[in-house]
């Protein structure tokens, strides 16, 4: 089954999920927002149906969003605990990937066992990819608005606050609280409906939001004093290094937002980060104003994305992935000032 950006068919979706009993929910590596909204949504409607569900992660729960782990829900893979369980998994929904390689050693557990996949997404994925089940739109503001569609399309009962936590943190984060250009009539729906359920929205943009650890904080000091300014402030970059890193005592989920906050700067339409993984790779993160594209930057890379949000793991150190990456995006940015593709 192939819906790759394509209209959706909800019911047929619904025939290899009810025909499966047991299943794993999944979502990439440093998960977000979405992934884990649209995972704690979907997990809450699976096990009120009977279905033996666990949602199991390469990456440990980040703990702002330890709010979704009631009943302690969300686990993180270990073979010992969890490939016994796996071998009998009869599907596997995969939310927000972007790209296969992002479930790093579940990948492998994937292929190993050869489980059935399911993808549900809103970035772009190829036609050939390694998902039995491609279900791709686009124009979705956050992945847990199609677990919303989902749900609409196939449940006979109303949204539990439990599944209403979960998709309202999933559009929430991934709208930037309803301000990007992507925030339509459906994510508003989605927050009418939550608030009708009980949903304490505010306590989850304060979770979220204003719960920064004091190692982020101090983080976030260092690199904004380092920031470095191209193309007359049009284009702005910084650097977060393991040494950066462990002076502050941070762990990755600190660096969240930062792209986003650098983005706010006045003048400034398209952020970059480059964030050293290890000796031979970084991770590149893209954020735009909505003036210039930057998944066709992220793709030059290696990467990929929305238009306005994208990424990349390149390899290499960090030196010379910097230098890529802010050549890249300099050269892309003054052909697009030009008027060039």
């Amino acid at each position: 089954m192939n819906f790759n950006n394509t209209p959706i068919n909800w019911n047929q979706i619904h025939e290899v999920i009810s025909a499966a009993e047991r299943i794993m929910l999944t979502t990439h590596e440093n998960p977000d927002g979405d992934g884990l909204g649209s995972e704690s949504g979907l997990y809450h409607h699976l096990t009120e149906i009977g279905k033996d569900v666990r949602i199991i992660n390469y990456s440990a729960l980040p703990e702002v969003y330890e709010f979704l782990n009631q009943g302690m829900i969300f686990e993180q893979y270990e073979p010992s605990e969890h490939d016994e369980w796996l071998q009998a998994v009869q599907l596997i929904l995969v939310f927000d990937v972007g790209d296969f390689k992002r479930l790093r050693t579940l990948a492998d557990v994937i292929t190993k066992y050869n489980l059935v996949t399911m993808n549900i997404d809103h970035h772009p994925h190829p036609d050939e990819n390694y998902f039995n089940h491609n279900i791709v739109n686009l124009k979705a503001a956050a992945t847990g608005c199609m677990v919303y569609d989902y749900l609409q399309a196939v449940r006979g009962i109303p949204l539990s606050k439990d599944i209403c936590d979960g998709l309202y943190t999933a559009v929430m984060t991934d709208t930037g609280c309803f301000r990007y250009s992507n925030t339509d009539n459906k994510c508003h729906l989605i927050a009418i409906e939550s608030l009708s359920k009980g949903v304490k929205t505010h306590e989850i943009y304060q979770q979220v939001y204003e719960n920064s650890s004091h190692a982020r904080i101090q983080l976030l000091g260092e690199l904004l004093s380092n920031l470095h300014y191209e193309l007359d402030n049009t284009f702005a970059w910084f650097v977060v290094t393991r040494d950066m890193m462990a002076r502050a005592q941070a762990a990755k989920s600190d660096v969240d937002g930062f792209s986003d906050m650098v983005r706010t700067i006045k003048g400034v339409e398209v952020a970059l980060m480059i964030m050293e993984n290890d000796a031979d790779s970084c991770r590149v993160n893209f954020r735009s104003k909505g003036k210039f594209s930057v998944n066709d930057i992220a793709g030059s890379l290696g990467g990929g994305g929305h238009a306005f949000a994208a990424g990349a793991i390149v390899a290499g150190s960090l030196d010379r992935v910097r230098d890529l990456a802010v050549t890249n995006t300099i050269d892309s940015l003054e052909k697009k000032m030009k008027g060039g593709v």
